[in-house]
């Protein structure tokens, strides 16, 4: 999808809060332990080359989703470790070779799949996943961790690492965390060989979790200035949100009592009112449950009136305003603000949804 750089629509991303965010988390926790940043998604919609490039001189590695994403990392110049973090088939293994990528191995049968396709494994820089409760990928049991590195070793690659993720660290009851903590605890205690890098804490275990911190650290949503438990957990210590998001009037009209707006006349006038329009819309991931949320504009409240389109939103004004008249989304106008977490309790959803639906469409401006 191509950029709109001819359109008000922008987001504007502040490295120095991402790199501000890194090391407010690296002062709360051991110096020794290395600190991987998870530029997965785009950089969680802010910017995956962007972010990793200024960040690269404060962290020891990077966390992507997929091998495209790591070769996107690679081809942009970053030479530092990248992990894969999702499972990817055998018979991508010598690209991941190539590119220098870590992979992540996560179950017997993998390995197995590997030498029935006589796939060569030397060379090859893998993780070990857990599954320690959060039921997605991983080996369940320690036999099967300790035949899946040694299978791994004897055919040639390097298990630098091992690791977990919990499915509850940012949520105030801790039963489940504790539950996953001790299984992962008593297996990594009980390996055959273990990996020099074991990690388990995201970005909520760092936070409220340090019990949970082995020797690597995964952050995520907390480096891009968010609440990984959007308002469930307060935060230990103040972090920056990185990204704004703002447009512009583009047109302004008055419409007259019992006039309908948007799509299935969702929305009618119950008096003379001011209507403006902006152009973003659900394909920018502007979604269109955001129909009766607000937008900032002169310092004030508007509220989204009739429903979200592809391409363009309408909002009640208080008064007549100038086509071009700045429109705030996500951020700071006036006295007044919207944040990712704002958006998400609205649509009952979280704030990482929030950003990586925000599409190529809207450029990105980094400061």
């Amino acid at each position: 999808m191509i950029s709109s750089l001819h359109r008000p629509t922008l987001a504007k991303v502040d490295l120095s809060a991402i790199s501000s965010n890194i090391k407010e988390v690296q002062n709360h926790i051991p110096q020794d332990v290395k600190t991987l940043a998870v530029v997965k998604a785009n950089a969680y919609g802010h910017g995956a080359v962007a972010v990793a490039n200024h960040v690269q001189d404060l962290v020891d590695g990077f966390c992507v989703s997929n091998i495209d994403e790591g070769i996107e990392l690679r081809q942009a110049g970053l030479r530092k470790p990248i992990l894969i973090l999702g499972v990817v088939l055998p018979d991508e293994v010598s690209l991941a070779r190539d590119n220098r990528l870590t992979l992540t191995i996560a179950s017997l049968d993998w390995l197995e799949m590997a030498q029935e396709q006589q796939i060569a494994l030397d060379g090859l820089l893998v993780h070990l996943a857990v599954d320690s409760g959060m039921g997605r990928i991983g080996v369940r049991s320690l036999s099967e961790a300790n035949e899946l590195i040694a299978g791994l070793r004897q055919a040639g690659s390097q298990v630098e690492g091992i690791f977990t993720h919990f499915a509850t660290a940012d949520e105030a009851d801790d039963r489940k965390f504790q539950e996953q903590l001790a299984f992962f605890k008593e297996l990594v205690a009980d390996l055959d060989y273990c990996p020099e890098l074991v990690h388990a804490s995201n970005s909520a275990t760092s936070l409220w979790h340090s019990e949970g911190i082995f020797t690597a650290v995964r952050l995520g949503i907390v480096i891009y200035g968010l609440n990984p438990s959007g308002q469930e957990l307060a935060l230990p210590y103040t972090v920056k949100p990185a990204l704004s998001l703002d447009t512009a009037l583009v047109h302004v009209k008055k419409i007259p009592v019992g006039a309908d707006v948007g799509y299935g006349a969702t929305y009618t006038s119950s008096q003379e009112e001011w209507i403006g329009t902006l152009p973003m819309g659900y394909a920018d991931g502007w979604t269109r449950d955001m129909q009766g949320f607000d937008v900032l504009i002169d310092g004030q409240r508007c509220p989204i009136v009739g429903r979200v389109s592809m391409d363009q939103i309408t909002v009640r004004l208080p008064k007549s305003y100038p086509l071009g008249t700045k429109v705030t989304l996500i951020g700071q106008n006036g006295n007044q603000s919207i944040s990712a977490t704002d958006l998400a309790t609205y649509r009952g959803t979280i704030n990482y949804e929030v950003l990586c639906l925000l599409s190529d469409r809207v450029p990105r401006e980094y400061k």
